[in-house]
């Protein structure tokens, strides 16, 4: 692990979630004896949200990009880095091929860890996607401007109560207080 001894440690979780205009009709309450009616589409237009969430104080950023891929997430670790200058972060991610692509520019201050794969359960963040994807249930969206509009909404709406309630783990608390005490 490198050494900023002038820098904050900040450990956050990062992945991709895709957003678009095909709906999954969900169940829901409707008053009286009547059955409810929901729209559905499948048309296949997406948008990717790009997040990274701090457990510890619900510290998070996202960004809203057309693709999922290295190129992409070279501009997310960017603006990141720009939007945490005075810290040095540890980005816990999972083994996506973007994730670990030669193309990628690492700011000086991210360093990445990867969680082993095919455990989704490591990543607290597929939490918040989980989250977030409440608000588009039995939506329809007539363009893909509605869809990221209502995909900003929801991310604005996320504040750090919430995403410390949905993220924050025991072993998380430890692991990170090890590390801390370490460096």
């Amino acid at each position: 692990m490198k050494r900023f001894p002038e820098k904050n440690v900040r450990l956050m979780f990062q992945d991709e979630a895709g957003f678009g205009r095909i709906n999954k009709p969900r169940s829901c309450w409707i008053s009286g004896k009547m059955r409810p009616t929901i729209a559905g589409q499948h048309i296949r237009e997406y948008r990717y949200a790009y997040g990274a969430v701090d457990p510890m104080d619900g510290e998070n950023y996202f960004i809203i990009a057309p693709a999922c891929n290295s190129d992409w997430m070279g501009a997310f670790l960017s603006e990141l880095s720009t939007a945490y200058p005075d810290d040095h972060l540890i980005l816990v991610m999972d083994n996506a091929v973007w994730h670990k692509a030669k193309a990628i520019h690492w700011p000086e201050n991210i360093e990445c860890a990867f969680i082993p794969p095919y455990t989704p359960e490591m990543n607290p963040i597929e939490q918040i996607w989980k989250e977030l994807r409440k608000s588009f249930a039995n939506k329809f969206f007539k363009t893909l401007k509605h869809v990221i509009n209502h995909l900003e909404k929801a991310i604005y709406h996320l504040n750090s109560q919430t995403v410390i309630s949905i993220t924050q783990r025991d072993w998380i608390s430890d692991c990170f207080s090890r590390i801390s005490e370490a460096i």
